[in-house]
């Protein structure tokens, strides 16, 4: 689908809209409301449903540039030459990801049939078969314990954003529930 640039005024309103969101968002959390956003925004409720038709497609768009940056990382944990080097960067990125940006925390936490955009679900695609490659490499060499399904590891890593998100000091807990849950998910 090939789709014409925004007028100057259009973009301005779109940026305005996704600044306004994000700001919502960090400050109180994923209950974000198109028209509460285009009314903080200063713009009107038409405005915002025609930049994004549905709540999904908003927190599709404020989740983009970490989805994006996310699908790099992966790529590089799957062509690291060590298979266990190659989960630990994929985890690690994947939280970090997560806590940083809660309107991925959101799309990753739901399954594609939720999707507003294709632009999401390719990136949703690309990260699975990114991730089932590191994954399978780290199978193919014993690494995993067995019986661990990927569905298994993207829910414990869910639990562990989520428990990360549950107090203080996350910065000095980042690195020593990473460690747990590598602990926990390798083989031997």
């Amino acid at each position: 689908m090939v789709t014409s640039p925004l007028r100057a005024d259009a973009a301005r309103n779109r940026d305005l809209l996704l600044a306004t969101a994000r700001a919502v968002l960090a400050a109180e959390g994923p209950t974000l409301q198109l028209n509460d956003i285009a009314r903080r925004a200063g713009v009107g409720v038409g405005t915002a449903y025609r930049h994004f038709p549905t709540r999904r497609a908003l927190v599709e768009a404020l989740a983009d540039d970490a989805f994006t940056a996310l699908l790099g990382e992966a790529r590089e944990a799957n062509r690291h030459d060590d298979a266990w080097t190659g989960v630990a960067m994929l985890l690690r990125a994947l939280l970090l990801r997560q806590l940083a940006d809660p309107a991925l925390t959101e799309i990753l936490s739901t399954g594609p049939d939720q999707d507003a955009t294709e632009r999401t679900t390719g990136h949703r695609d690309e990260f699975t078969t990114l991730a089932r490659g590191v994954l399978e490499r780290a199978r193919a060499a014993d690494l995993l314990r067995p019986g661990l399904a990927d569905d298994d590891l993207q829910h414990l890593v869910c639990g562990v954003v989520f428990a990360l998100r549950i107090g203080d000091s996350l910065e000095e807990r980042v690195d020593r529930y990473l460690q747990v849950l590598l602990r926990g998910i390798r083989a031997g």
